[in-house]
């Protein structure tokens, strides 16, 4: 990705006459770099197959709102609370860290997603919810900084588990990345398409930004039990 920076900056300077079309050009190639560059370099990373997928004791699962604004349940969220607990019956997780938004009165992701993971017979005491994960980036550094965590798996979106992976990387946590069924494009299409700035955004906040999660806090400790 730098050598690509420099490479334009280095066109422009060599043929001033091309610098306002590089200017106008830049912020596709640098959109389209980063988004190539972020999903390449964690591919090997990411499993569709639960089978192949390496255990660990706990399962990050990124939250997303329980319904849309119709009142129709969400499928992101339906697809992600699936794959949770599943990944727990098959026994390639032990505990699940819910982590999500709760940032006013009548909207709290994590406690919807440990109800649903209930639902599907996860027992109360293998689910952790974390409160102040309030974007990717905040969800991951509390995985590390308050609930101590090396190692674990993220379980998100097709789509996400790129950026999420690239951001654990940055906080220094050996991560594998679950993605659960894809959404279909056609309802899926808007939040896909954001992806594409969420990447960028995220290379900004660890290159350029060095932005900080929100609420850090006492450390946590989870306590991994055997499956019951």
């Amino acid at each position: 990705m730098r050598r690509l920076l420099h490479l334009l900056i280095e066109k422009a300077q060599a043929h001033p006459k091309a610098t306002a079309f590089v200017a106008l050009l830049s912020p596709v190639l640098l959109v389209g770099g980063v988004n190539v560059w972020m999903v390449n370099s964690t591919a090997a990373q990411v499993f569709t197959d639960a089978n192949a997928l390496p255990e660990n004791a706990v399962g990050l699962v990124l939250g997303a709102g329980r319904t849309l604004s119709g009142g129709a349940i969400n499928p992101h969220f339906k697809a992600r609370i699936e794959a949770a607990a599943y990944l727990y019956r098959a026994g390639k997780v032990k505990h699940l860290l819910v982590s999500g938004d709760n940032h006013h009165q009548g909207y709290d992701e994590p406690t919807d997603m440990k109800e649903a993971l209930m639902k599907l017979g996860v027992p109360e005491v293998a689910i952790t919810p974390d409160y102040a994960g309030f974007r990717t980036l905040d969800s991951l550094a509390r995985a590390k900084a308050v609930f101590d965590l090396n190692k674990l798996t993220i379980i998100t979106d097709d789509f996400h588990v790129n950026r999420a992976l690239f951001l654990s990387r940055h906080y220094d946590i050996d991560a594998v990345a679950f993605a659960c069924k894809a959404v279909p494009y056609e309802l899926s299409a808007n939040t896909r398409w954001r992806e594409v700035g969420a990447r960028v955004k995220a290379a900004m906040d660890v290159y350029v930004l060095h932005t900080q999660p929100r609420f850090l806090g006492e450390r946590v400790e989870i306590q991994v039990a055997e499956k019951f």
